[in-house]
């Protein structure tokens, strides 16, 4: 599985999913839940384009729910659960098995965490009773939307709808490396003729990491220069647990897109120090084997 962009032909994000090529010869594909519709309306309409070029297509909306089991003691939970053996189920890669008794379930090795650990699609009126069952470990705990949103973005993970969005390129967000080398070659997406271009020309903004201390920086904060002038605004922001600092990302004009750059930030029509950093914040911890 890989991380993936739907895009339009302006250029833009329609929403960023993962994608799975599976051994049993079709993809499936984990989209946000909150852009299913249009997600779904988008392959539709591709659909009818592909048949009637000659080729042999079908989409199948499952009727799944999905739970993220993330952290350290991931594979210790799930392995009581499971007869496939985890420690062969790498990043990115996932299996078709039965989990705690409740078959057709698809357990993939990623998250949205930055964390070991999986998401496991699960038959929709199952999803309760294999939640139960995994609280029943003494390791797990439910967690809530600020402690997920927290995490990805110490991870550096972009947000649909307030990172990306359907006027965000792929170029703007560095998310270049979603874009196979063949595909920008055939140009043979849409907004190709975009985005493209873009890739070894010019952008006018560019997504980066930023850090500052005191007051936390949230969405629409102006980020400015040391002279005072506005050059972009803040997409997410939260106190990092774990750095005991504020982290963020957003768009700032090209030239101030470097690591390391002394910037302003406006909290509450205050000025607060900066700075540009590479992300992630937090080194990510994902499984592989080496």
């Amino acid at each position: 599985g890989t991380l993936s962009l739907f895009t339009n032909e302006s250029g833009g994000i329609i929403d960023d999913l993962i994608v799975t090529n599976t051994s049993d010869n079709y993809l499936y594909v984990v989209s946000n839940a909150g852009c299913a519709e249009k997600d779904s309306a988008h392959m539709q309409d591709n659909l009818q384009e592909f048949r009637a070029a000659g080729r042999d297509v079908a989409i199948e909306v499952v009727d799944c729910a999905l739970l993220a089991l993330q952290g350290p003691s991931t594979a210790k939970v799930l392995q009581a659960g499971l007869s496939d053996n985890l420690s062969k189920l790498t990043f990115m890669t996932g299996v078709t098995t039965g989990v705690f008794g409740i078959p057709g379930c698809r357990v993939t090795r990623c998250g949205y965490t930055g964390e070991d650990g999986v998401e496991i699609s699960v038959p929709a009126n199952r999803a309760v009773e294999l939640a139960e069952r995994l609280l029943q470990s003494s390791e797990v705990k439910l967690a809530g939307l600020a402690a997920r949103d927290s995490l990805r973005l110490e991870a550096g993970l972009c947000l649909y709808g307030n990172d990306i969005d359907e006027t965000t390129s792929p170029v703007e967000a560095s998310l270049v490396w979603t874009l196979g080398k063949r595909r920008r070659t055939a140009l043979d997406f849409p907004g190709a003729s975009v985005i493209v271009p873009q890739i070894k020309g010019k952008v006018t903004r560019k997504r980066v990491g930023l850090t500052s201390m005191g007051p936390p920086v949230r969405q629409h904060t102006p980020i400015l220069n040391l002279e005072g002038k506005v050059i972009g605004e803040v997409t997410s922001g939260c106190p990092s647990p774990c750095l005991r600092l504020n982290v963020a990302m957003g768009y700032v004009e090209p030239e101030y897109a470097k690591a390391n750059m002394a910037l302003q930030l406006e909290v509450r029509k205050k000025l607060v120090d900066g700075k540009t950093c590479k992300m992630p914040f937090v080194p990510s911890r994902y499984y592989n084997i080496k």
